[in-house]
Parts: structure tokens; C-alpha cells; sequence
């Protein structure tokens, strides 16, 4: 049975018992984002959050910045009674989830990265620039953020993608308030964690989407080639919502590896 609750400001739903399991959402997610992980992740405790500014998670610092949120899943961790536990991120997740490890890595038992890259774009701030401009020009015209997010969903997925997975994604995106939106986006273009990997002292597990255009597979197995405990799947036919698309696949790839992680632990 899922649970939601409040820890340190955060919102988060909770099912399971286990090792601590806490997934961490993209920009247009949410705790629904790991709906299939809360209810199929058997043998652990999995904790989704709420991002500030997401739901019913304080905003704290705003825009907010890797260091702010970095920050506020010390401070979750913290406040969940936990002195280590196993991060799982999605996009903006998985970059969250490897600022922490760097910043905090006595919190971290291990990164499940998913759809995500160790920077955003190239070196170039025109990319950035065009980026913002892009993902912000539906609002300067007036779509809302529901709107947005019917006509944004479809094309954030793969063709394994059914319809319920794509009206989860869309429920979720138009969840999302435009200022929390605003910021986020902000804070997202500044992310550059490239020259970490090679000094990761801790298992990872990278997951992608063969169709993902967002986080390439790509670039993700290159992120892994240069992480020295990193393990790399692919999910053939999935976009960038891998872990909506492909629930079952997910979820056994990170059962698999935390149980592993696990039992190193225990030896």
C-alpha cells in the first residue's frame, strides 16, 4: 500500500519495506512518475518525492539551483531516519541523484541513472539559450501547462508506449505550475557534472531508451565507460519515460542490481 507524507518540507508516497529506495523525478514528473516502481519494486522500501516546488514540496531557494536541491535530499534523507540509501533518478533525477552523490556521497549506497545525461547539452550557452526559448515559447503564447503537456507527451515517448503510459505522463507534466516549470528549467541548462564520473567510488546502474532523443543511449553508455563501477542497459523501443514504458524491464534491471549491491554489502 502507497503512502504520502511530508518529511523536511518534501512530499513524498512511500510502499514496501526493504532497503531504502528513493526515485527521484524528471522536469514534467512527479511521485506518479514511479507509480510502477512503488507498486512493483518488491523487497524494498521505494520512496518517491515530490522535487521542491513540485506538489505539495516547499519551494525552498528559487529558482533553485543543483547545490539547493542537492541540499534538500540531505536533508530528506536525514529527516527519513536514514543514514544511507539507494538513489534511482529520472532526467533532471538522475542529475540530482549524481550532484548528491558528489556532494554528499555518505548518503548514497548507490545511483540507478535513467534517462539521463552527466551534463546539459554542449559547452556552448547559444544551445542553451535556444533550449530555453523552446521549452518556454508555448507559455509566452499562452498555452497553459495542461495544454502544453497533452501536445508535449506523445512525442517524450517510444513506440512501446501505450496510452494509459502517455496520459500518465501528460497528468503529471500539467500538474506542474508554470513557475515551478520556470525555474526548474533554469536551474537544468547549468548542469555540468562530466569531470565527476572518473572519481565515482560507488555502484551505478544507467538505464536507456534506444528512441530516447532527451538523453541518448548514445551518450549514456559513454557516461558509463567513463564511471568505473557502472553497469549500462538499453530498453529497446523506449523514449525518454523509460521507467512508465517499460515497468517490468525497469524494475527487474534495478532489482537485479541493488541485489547485488546488497549482497557486496553484506560479505
Amino acid at each position: 500500500m502507497t503512502e504520502t507524507k511530508i518529511a523536511a518540507g518534501i512530499e513524498y508516497a512511500e510502499a514496501g519495506e526493504g532497503p531504502a529506495v528513493i526515485c527521484l523525478h524528471g522536469i514534467g514528473g512527479d511521485t506518479e512518475s514511479f507509480r510502477p516502481q512503488l507498486e512493483g519494486l518488491a523487497g524494498f522500501r521505494v520512496i518517491a518525492w515530490n522535487m521542491p516546488g513540485y506538489g505539495a514540496s516547499a519551494r525552498g531557494e528559487w529558482p533553485p539551483s543543483f547545490q539547493s536541491l542537492s541540499a534538500a535530499l540531505g536533508r530528506f534523507i536525514e529527516a527519513l531516519g536514514l543514514q544511507r540509501a539507494h538513489l534511482v533518478g529520472h532526467s533532471i533525477g538522475g542529475m540530482v541523484a549524481l550532484e548528491h552523490a558528489v556532494r554528499q556521497p555518505d548518503q548514497v549506497a548507490s545511483l540507478t541513472i535513467i534517462g539521463s545525461t552527466p551534463a546539459f547539452g554542449g559547452r556552448d550557452d547559444s544551445f542553451k539559450r535556444a533550449f530555453l526559448e523552446a521549452r518556454l515559447k508555448p507559455l509566452e503564447e499562452g498555452m497553459s501547462m495542461a495544454e502544453m503537456a497533452e501536445a508535449s507527451a506523445p512525442d517524450l515517448v517510444g513506440p512501446i508506449a501505450d496510452a494509459a503510459c502517455i496520459g500518465s505522463v501528460a497528468a503529471s507534466m500539467a500538474r506542474v505550475s508554470e513557475e515551478t516549470w520556470r525555474g526548474i528549467l533554469e536551474c537544468l541548462v547549468t548542469f555540468d557534472r562530466r569531470d565527476a564520473l572518473a572519481a565515482l567510488d560507488l555502484p551505478a546502474c544507467l538505464i536507456a531508451g534506444s528512441e530516447d532523443r532527451n538523453a541518448p543511449a548514445r551518450t549514456m553508455e559513454r557516461m558509463a565507460a567513463k564511471t568505473p563501477r557502472a553497469e549500462f542497459h538499453v530498453i529497446e523501443g523506449a523514449g525518454h519515460m523509460i521507467e512508465l514504458e517499460a515497468p517490468d524491464e525497469v524494475n527487474a534491471i534495478i532489482a537485479a542490481f541493488l541485489g547485488r549491491v546488497e549482497n557486496e554489502e553484506r560479505a
